[in-house]
């Protein structure tokens, strides 16, 4: 009984064998060899596939769907990416006009501060001038007689004044103090003391 069985089980293996080395093999190869003909002649395989393929009623459906899918698909995409394109070109314009105006606002900045530094150098060099002309002033206080400096402080304001008594050497302000009509010398006492005071 297993003989019979061993006996059917490889004819019907050497049926399946046979129909692969005598027809289907040489089917395949003559669809390669045909394709590689054609392909070598100039036609376009692929669209001949595609046409002689909707003739046929099964395959021309899913030809047809997949294509008319595909399509609707491919052009969903190509509309999406060029939204994206045109967004992401908005953005780089508006970013290139940021960028821009920063760069205008940075370089008004560094006029401004070259203005500002320019100003601070000749409020400087004023301030310094002031002050050698006021040493200067003081000196010419301090050369000039008693007699004749203590009529000139009277005329002049009190700031002006004190600022340049405040300034001349302890000896030089007794002696101007002393030619000063008396109610002038005692303002400018009480004014001293209290700039004095003030400093400590």
């Amino acid at each position: 009984m297993d003989k019979v069985a061993e006996e059917l089980e490889s004819k019907k293996t050497s049926r399946f064998q046979s129909f692969i080395f005598v027809v289907l093999i040489p089917l395949l190869f003559t669809i390669t060899v045909a394709l590689i003909v054609m392909t070598i002649l100039g036609y376009n395989v692929f669209e001949l596939t595609k046409e002689y393929g909707q003739k046929i009623p099964f395959i021309s459906s899913a030809i047809s769907d997949d294509d008319s899918d595909s399509a609707k698909d491919i052009e969903t995409k190509m509309i999406e990416l060029e939204a994206e394109i045109k967004d992401r070109e908005a953005k780089i314009t508006k970013l290139e006009t940021e960028l821009e105006s920063k760069d205008q606002e940075i370089s008004r900045a560094e006029l401004e501060k070259e203005q500002l530094e320019a100003e601070i150098e000749e409020l400087t060099a004023m301030k310094e001038e002031n002050k050698r002309a006021f040493k200067d002033i003081v000196k010419t206080y301090e050369t000039i007689s008693a007699k004749k400096a203590a009529p000139i402080l009277s005329q002049m304001s009190e700031t002006e004044a004190l600022e340049i008594l405040t300034n001349l050497k302890s000896d030089k302000l007794a002696e101007i103090m002393e030619k000063m009509e008396p109610e002038d010398a005692a303002r400018y006492t009480e004014l001293l003391t209290a700039d004095i005071e003030d400093s400590e």
